[in-house]
């Protein structure tokens, strides 16, 4: 007779965790059980407790983090408070947020072999299992690099590879695409999903980009407010989310009134045909309210492309090591412009970034900011360039948030640049409650948005960003969003490197793709995000011609969206 009760994967027992120095707690009376061979998506806002919730599988929370806990936490038949971290490594493997956050060796391939070796797997095994994971994450050719010298999203995958080496029962993975490209992002989906089909492992995932992860999974976990958790199969809770955390395709279902919601593009074109039998008429061209369109026809805000030059870029190549890193870059960025930097992990979007705020001395070429009337070197304009890198903790150097913004608007008067209080610029990033954590408490979403409240703190005049968005939320994306609108329109001009393909249609008033290290197309966003097989949002996708967005799409179908 087979059994038909099956022990949980991973048991989570009306746990409530509060962490160190703080009174209320992020997780009250959580209750989940995971079965075995299921994929589980955790989703909600930042800050809600999703990666506190996944810690609980290592026991990474409570045994490394301190605070109060209560409940019980099984993974199979180990109690995490019981178990070592050997005993848990074997079981649990774990991809951080951070990805530089669990690097510890000098090679790709020692860090891949890191936890095998420490869990004493066989030197035949161990190279066997290295290989397969530098095969499946597509990372061979970085095997005998530094991890330090690799991209965010490069990093991301070695973190990846690493966990998967160790062939858990439970594979756990926090913002795992944040950094990653789209084809860098679905190559990581399929291979996650293929352990999940293929040897059974139990995924737990949390994610925001929904539209990467959704169709994959078998179970949504919502966490609200502390304690208040929704969850059931992808069917039965998608329609109960937020219209801004749902994927594009859903909604857009949604509006239209389908059901069930797609979660795919080719189940809303399924949709469309049974809609719409004689076909929905594709748009060469879709009108822009409120834009200004040049000679050549492209398309831009009022006023970006008319306005001064700010930061010009000629012929400049980057040499880092014996690599370049950026070759032969022309580009020019103009007052009140927002500028997104795409392409694939390692084209070069970081070393744009540096070179703009002068931390890379171009090998040949030169960069030029316009200041007083003249355009000078970067490297003579103290102060006047915000740079937020994705290592965003680099930023920070005092106990609380509220003390490093203070230092920052200090450096700031003492260059007479000084122009908001703490209070104020707490206030303009909406963290005033985050005000005096300690920057190393804070979710990666939350510590993004607090480094870039230190850069603003100083006033700068150029804003450079990298990555800002991993880790937030839609509404923390929207904030983001309209405080960024209200710097463009005030002249600033800033330059984002991103992969967030869905945000910068909607964004952007230009996109710079690169490739290879090399410009590939600059435009504004109808003419570069479309008809493109990787950098191309769902809507365009599924109708083709230059629309981006839901809202042209509403348009198209006559939604009234």
């Amino acid at each position: 007779m087979i059994a038909t009760d099956r022990m949980p994967a991973l048991a989570i027992d009306a746990v409530t965790y509060a962490y160190p120095g703080v009174d209320e707690p992020v997780l009250r009376a959580v209750s989940l059980d995971l079965d075995p061979a299921s994929f589980t998506l955790v989703v909600g806002a930042s800050g809600s407790g999703k990666s506190t919730l996944l810690r609980l599988a290592n026991g990474l929370v409570p045994h490394f983090t301190g605070g109060r806990f209560a409940g019980a936490v099984r993974v199979g038949e180990l109690d995490t408070r019981l178990s070592g971290p050997r005993e848990l490594a074997a079981a649990v493997g774990f991809v951080f947020q951070d990805p530089e956050a669990q690097m510890l060796t000098d090679r790709v391939d020692d860090e891949i072999a890191f936890g095998l070796e420490q869990a004493g797997i066989p030197r035949g095994t161990m190279r066997k299992r290295v290989e397969e994971a530098l095969d499946l994450l597509g990372i061979g050719h970085l095997r005998e690099r530094s991890p330090a010298t690799l991209s965010g999203g490069e990093r991301q995958r070695v973190a990846i590879a690493s966990a998967m080496a160790m062939h858990p029962r439970i594979l756990v993975l926090d913002e795992p695409t944040s950094q990653l490209d789209p084809w860098a992002a679905e190559d990581v989906l399929t291979v996650v999903r293929r352990l999940n089909d293929d040897l059974g492992t139990t995924v737990l995932m949390a994610e925001h980009r929904l539209e990467r992860t959704l169709h994959h999974a078998d179970r949504i976990v919502e966490l609200a407010a502390p304690g208040t958790v929704t969850q059931g199969g992808v069917g039965e809770v998608l329609p109960r989310l937020a219209d801004g955390a749902l994927p594009p395709v859903a909604q857009l279902g949604r509006q239209a009134g389908w059901s069930p919601l797609p979660l795919t593009v080719k189940e809303a074109r399924r949709a469309i045909d049974a809609t719409y039998p004689i076909g929905v008429r594709r748009v060469d061209r879709l009108s822009d309210g409120g834009h200004s369109t040049d000679p050549d026809g492209a398309t831009y805000p009022a006023g970006s492309r008319s306005s001064p030059v700010t930061i010009a870029l000629e012929g400049v190549t980057v040499r880092r090591g014996e690599r370049d890193v950026l070759r032969d870059v022309s580009l020019e960025i103009h007052a009140g412009e927002l500028v997104a930097l795409m392409g694939r992990n390692g084209s070069g979007k970081t070393s744009l970034l540096r070179a703009i705020a002068g931390l890379d001395e171009p090998r040949r070429g030169t960069v030029a900011i316009a200041s007083q009337g003249a355009m000078r070197s970067p490297r003579h304009l103290p102060g006047a360039i915000g740079y937020v890198p994705q290592q965003s903790g680099a930023l920070f150097w005092h106990e609380t948030v509220r003390e490093d913004i203070k230092f920052a608007i200090d450096a700031a008067r003492q260059r007479k640049t000084a122009t908001s209080s703490v209070e104020e610029v707490l206030a303009q990033l909406g963290i005033a409650g985050l005000a005096d954590r300690h920057p190393r408490d804070l979710s990666v979403g939350e510590r993004v948005r607090a480094a870039i409240a230190v850069v603003l703190a100083g006033s700068p005049s150029i804003l450079l960003l990298d990555e800002p968005t991993r880790g937030m939320d839609w509404r923390a994306k929207d904030a983001l969003l309209a405080l960024l609108a209200g710097l463009r329109d005030s002249g600033m001009p800033i330059a984002i490197a991103t992969h967030d393909v869905e945000l910068m249609a909607r964004f952007a008033d230009t996109v710079v793709l690169l490739g290879d290290r090399e410009m590939v197309a600059v435009g504004p966003p109808r003419d570069v995000l479309t008809g493109s097989l990787t950098f191309s949002t769902q809507m365009n996708t599924l109708l083709g011609g230059s629309v981006l967005t839901v809202d042209d799409a509403s348009r198209v179908l006559g939604l009234g969206g």
